[in-house]
Protein backbone atom coordinates (compact mmCIF):
# COMPACT_ATOMS: atom_id res chain seq x y z
CA UNK A 1 0.00 0.00 0.00
CA UNK A 2 1.32 3.35 -0.58
CA UNK A 3 2.93 5.25 2.64
CA UNK A 4 0.92 8.37 1.62
CA UNK A 5 -2.14 6.80 1.47
CA UNK A 6 -1.01 4.24 4.75
CA UNK A 7 -0.60 7.90 6.59
CA UNK A 8 -3.63 9.31 5.27
CA UNK A 9 -5.51 6.53 6.58
CA UNK A 10 -3.68 6.81 10.36
CA UNK A 11 -4.58 10.59 10.20
CA UNK A 12 -8.18 9.77 9.29
CA UNK A 13 -8.36 7.28 12.33
CA UNK A 14 -6.99 9.79 14.52
CA UNK A 15 -9.76 12.38 13.48
CA UNK A 16 -12.27 9.64 14.35
CA UNK A 17 -11.20 8.38 17.53
CA UNK A 18 -10.82 12.10 18.79
CA UNK A 19 -14.09 13.10 17.83
CA UNK A 20 -14.90 9.43 19.61
CA UNK A 21 -13.17 10.27 22.59
CA UNK A 22 -14.74 13.29 24.21
CA UNK A 23 -18.36 11.53 24.25
CA UNK A 24 -16.75 8.05 25.16
CA UNK A 25 -14.89 10.53 28.22
CA UNK A 26 -18.43 12.31 29.22
CA UNK A 27 -20.07 8.92 29.34
CA UNK A 28 -17.32 7.39 31.58
CA UNK A 29 -17.44 10.37 34.07
CA UNK A 30 -21.73 10.21 34.07
CA UNK A 31 -20.63 6.55 35.06
CA UNK A 32 -18.09 6.66 37.61
CA UNK A 33 -19.14 10.14 39.61
CA UNK A 34 -22.40 8.18 41.01
CA UNK A 35 -20.70 5.06 41.21
CA UNK A 36 -18.30 6.62 43.73
CA UNK A 37 -20.42 9.22 45.34
CA UNK A 38 -23.88 7.58 45.69
CA UNK A 39 -21.97 5.10 48.92
CA UNK A 40 -19.99 8.63 50.08
CA UNK A 41 -23.41 9.90 50.45
CA UNK A 42 -24.45 7.22 52.74
CA UNK A 43 -22.26 9.39 55.46
CA UNK A 44 -21.64 13.00 53.72
CA UNK A 45 -24.53 15.53 53.70
CA UNK A 46 -24.58 16.10 49.49
CA UNK A 47 -25.44 18.90 47.51
CA UNK A 48 -28.01 19.17 44.09
CA UNK A 49 -26.01 20.24 40.70
CA UNK A 50 -28.91 23.07 40.74
CA UNK A 51 -27.57 24.45 44.46
CA UNK A 52 -23.74 23.81 42.99
CA UNK A 53 -25.02 25.82 40.23
CA UNK A 54 -26.16 29.19 41.97
CA UNK A 55 -22.94 28.85 44.02
CA UNK A 56 -20.85 29.27 40.61
CA UNK A 57 -23.38 32.09 39.57
CA UNK A 58 -22.88 34.04 42.88
CA UNK A 59 -26.87 33.27 43.74
CA UNK A 60 -27.49 32.74 47.26
CA UNK A 61 -27.91 29.59 48.81
CA UNK A 62 -29.84 28.81 52.37
CA UNK A 63 -29.55 25.66 53.20
CA UNK A 64 -29.71 23.92 56.97
CA UNK A 65 -29.30 20.12 56.75
CA UNK A 66 -31.76 18.85 59.21
CA UNK A 67 -31.36 14.73 60.73
CA UNK A 68 -34.62 12.53 59.17
CA UNK A 69 -36.14 12.31 62.69
CA UNK A 70 -35.51 15.67 63.48
CA UNK A 71 -38.24 16.63 60.36
CA UNK A 72 -41.75 16.03 61.33
CA UNK A 73 -43.30 13.35 60.85
CA UNK A 74 -46.43 14.64 59.03
CA UNK A 75 -44.14 16.49 57.12
CA UNK A 76 -42.40 12.98 55.78
CA UNK A 77 -45.84 11.62 55.24
CA UNK A 78 -47.54 14.30 52.97
CA UNK A 79 -44.26 14.67 50.87
CA UNK A 80 -44.39 10.69 50.15
CA UNK A 81 -48.02 10.94 49.39
CA UNK A 82 -48.27 13.53 47.79
CA UNK A 83 -44.89 12.93 45.66
CA UNK A 84 -44.67 9.04 45.55
CA UNK A 85 -46.99 6.91 47.29
CA UNK A 86 -45.18 3.93 46.84
CA UNK A 87 -42.01 4.93 47.78
CA UNK A 88 -41.67 2.56 50.40
CA UNK A 89 -42.12 -0.51 48.44
CA UNK A 90 -40.83 0.17 45.04
CA UNK A 91 -37.24 -0.60 43.97
CA UNK A 92 -36.08 3.16 43.20
CA UNK A 93 -38.50 2.81 40.08
CA UNK A 94 -42.39 2.68 40.03
CA UNK A 95 -42.59 -0.02 37.22
CA UNK A 96 -46.63 0.72 36.52
CA UNK A 97 -46.18 3.96 36.45
CA UNK A 98 -43.01 4.37 33.95
CA UNK A 99 -44.42 1.88 32.21
CA UNK A 100 -47.49 4.15 31.56
CA UNK A 101 -45.49 7.03 30.61
CA UNK A 102 -43.38 5.35 27.78
CA UNK A 103 -46.66 4.35 26.39
CA UNK A 104 -47.79 7.71 26.65
CA UNK A 105 -44.93 9.09 24.67
CA UNK A 106 -45.13 6.38 21.80
CA UNK A 107 -48.86 7.47 21.33
CA UNK A 108 -47.68 11.02 21.34
CA UNK A 109 -49.74 11.90 24.48
CA UNK A 110 -48.89 15.04 26.97
CA UNK A 111 -46.19 13.63 29.39
CA UNK A 112 -48.02 12.73 32.93
CA UNK A 113 -44.60 12.66 34.86
CA UNK A 114 -43.81 8.94 36.62
CA UNK A 115 -40.76 10.19 38.49
CA UNK A 116 -40.18 8.65 41.88
CA UNK A 117 -38.89 10.06 45.14
CA UNK A 118 -35.72 8.26 44.38
CA UNK A 119 -35.70 9.30 40.86
CA UNK A 120 -35.63 13.29 41.73
CA UNK A 121 -33.11 12.47 44.29
CA UNK A 122 -30.63 11.46 41.51
CA UNK A 123 -31.81 14.03 39.03
CA UNK A 124 -30.95 16.34 42.07
CA UNK A 125 -27.47 14.91 42.50
CA UNK A 126 -26.35 14.27 39.16
CA UNK A 127 -28.38 15.42 36.36
CA UNK A 128 -30.43 18.84 35.24
CA UNK A 129 -33.45 20.12 35.03
CA UNK A 130 -35.85 20.33 32.02
CA UNK A 131 -38.27 17.71 30.24
CA UNK A 132 -35.99 15.27 28.25
CA UNK A 133 -36.00 11.74 27.18
CA UNK A 134 -32.00 11.34 27.61
CA UNK A 135 -32.40 12.36 31.41
CA UNK A 136 -35.00 10.39 32.40
CA UNK A 137 -33.34 7.47 30.49
CA UNK A 138 -30.43 8.25 32.79
CA UNK A 139 -32.88 8.82 36.11
CA UNK A 140 -33.50 5.19 36.07
CA UNK A 141 -30.45 3.21 36.23
CA UNK A 142 -29.08 6.22 38.26
CA UNK A 143 -32.53 5.49 40.53
CA UNK A 144 -32.21 1.64 40.83
CA UNK A 145 -28.35 2.21 42.12
CA UNK A 146 -29.53 4.64 44.85
CA UNK A 147 -32.15 2.39 46.19
CA UNK A 148 -29.84 -0.83 46.10
CA UNK A 149 -27.14 1.15 48.15
CA UNK A 150 -28.68 3.49 50.50
CA UNK A 151 -31.68 3.04 52.67
CA UNK A 152 -34.96 4.30 52.37
CA UNK A 153 -34.82 6.96 55.10
CA UNK A 154 -31.43 8.14 53.89
CA UNK A 155 -33.07 8.82 49.86
CA UNK A 156 -35.85 10.75 51.88
CA UNK A 157 -34.03 12.36 54.25
CA UNK A 158 -31.58 13.66 51.09
CA UNK A 159 -34.40 14.34 49.03
CA UNK A 160 -35.98 16.44 51.94
CA UNK A 161 -32.61 19.18 52.56
CA UNK A 162 -32.19 19.27 48.70
CA UNK A 163 -34.99 19.61 47.42
CA UNK A 164 -35.71 23.72 46.24
CA UNK A 165 -38.45 25.10 48.36
CA UNK A 166 -38.49 28.48 47.99
CA UNK A 167 -37.94 31.11 45.20
CA UNK A 168 -34.47 32.72 46.68
CA UNK A 169 -32.44 29.74 47.06
CA UNK A 170 -34.34 28.34 49.96
CA UNK A 171 -32.87 24.46 49.81
CA UNK A 172 -34.33 21.51 52.26
CA UNK A 173 -37.11 21.16 53.97
CA UNK A 174 -35.75 23.52 57.00
CA UNK A 175 -34.99 26.82 54.82
CA UNK A 176 -38.59 26.23 53.18
CA UNK A 177 -40.35 25.71 56.67
CA UNK A 178 -38.53 29.04 58.06
CA UNK A 179 -39.18 30.89 54.55
CA UNK A 180 -43.02 29.74 54.89
CA UNK A 181 -43.83 29.59 58.52
CA UNK A 182 -40.96 31.11 60.30
CA UNK A 183 -40.67 27.91 62.22
CA UNK A 184 -38.49 24.90 62.47
CA UNK A 185 -38.92 21.91 60.48
CA UNK A 186 -39.90 19.71 63.46
CA UNK A 187 -43.13 20.33 64.35
CA UNK A 188 -46.46 20.69 62.04
CA UNK A 189 -50.09 20.50 61.69
CA UNK A 190 -51.44 18.34 58.99
CA UNK A 191 -52.59 21.26 56.80
CA UNK A 192 -48.98 23.03 57.06
CA UNK A 193 -47.44 20.13 56.42
CA UNK A 194 -49.58 19.25 53.25
CA UNK A 195 -48.68 22.90 51.72
CA UNK A 196 -44.85 22.27 52.10
CA UNK A 197 -45.63 19.17 50.26
CA UNK A 198 -47.69 20.40 47.82
CA UNK A 199 -44.78 23.49 47.50
CA UNK A 200 -42.52 20.91 45.50
CA UNK A 201 -43.39 21.18 41.87
CA UNK A 202 -43.07 25.16 41.54
CA UNK A 203 -41.45 26.51 44.49
CA UNK A 204 -41.14 29.90 42.62
CA UNK A 205 -44.65 30.14 41.92
CA UNK A 206 -46.23 28.45 44.86
CA UNK A 207 -46.34 29.94 48.21
CA UNK A 208 -47.41 27.98 51.37
CA UNK A 209 -47.08 30.79 53.78
CA UNK A 210 -49.57 32.95 51.51
CA UNK A 211 -51.41 29.91 49.70
CA UNK A 212 -53.98 30.76 47.15
CA UNK A 213 -57.31 28.86 46.97
CA UNK A 214 -56.26 26.45 44.39
CA UNK A 215 -53.45 25.79 46.88
CA UNK A 216 -55.63 24.90 49.80
CA UNK A 217 -57.81 22.57 47.99
CA UNK A 218 -54.54 20.70 46.30
CA UNK A 219 -53.31 20.95 49.97
CA UNK A 220 -56.84 19.72 51.08
CA UNK A 221 -56.28 16.26 48.88
CA UNK A 222 -52.80 15.27 49.76
CA UNK A 223 -53.68 16.15 53.86
CA UNK A 224 -56.65 14.01 53.25
CA UNK A 225 -54.36 10.99 51.54
CA UNK A 226 -51.71 11.59 54.39
CA UNK A 227 -54.15 10.71 56.70
CA UNK A 228 -55.63 8.19 55.40
CA UNK A 229 -52.97 6.20 53.99
CA UNK A 230 -50.05 7.25 56.69
CA UNK A 231 -49.13 3.29 57.27
CA UNK A 232 -47.83 3.47 53.47
CA UNK A 233 -44.92 5.42 54.79
CA UNK A 234 -43.90 3.15 57.83
CA UNK A 235 -40.29 2.60 56.40
CA UNK A 236 -39.77 6.29 57.37
CA UNK A 237 -39.96 5.87 61.28
CA UNK A 238 -37.74 3.83 63.08
CA UNK A 239 -40.52 3.29 65.82
CA UNK A 240 -44.03 4.81 65.39
CA UNK A 241 -44.30 7.74 63.80
CA UNK A 242 -45.59 11.38 65.57
CA UNK A 243 -48.48 12.06 63.98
Amino acid sequence: MDETLVAKTKRGRKGVWRWVRIPLVALAAIIAIPLVMVPVYSLVPPVSTLMVGRYLTGQPVTRQWRPIDQISDRLKTAVMLSEDGQFCSHNGVDSAALRAEVEAFLAGAPARGASTITMQVARNLFLWNGRSVIRKGLEVPLALYIDFVLPKRRVMEIYLNIAEWGPDGQFGVEAGAQAAFGTTAENFTWRRAALLAVTLPNPHVRRPGQPSAGLMRVAGIVEARALRFSSHASCLFKGAPAL
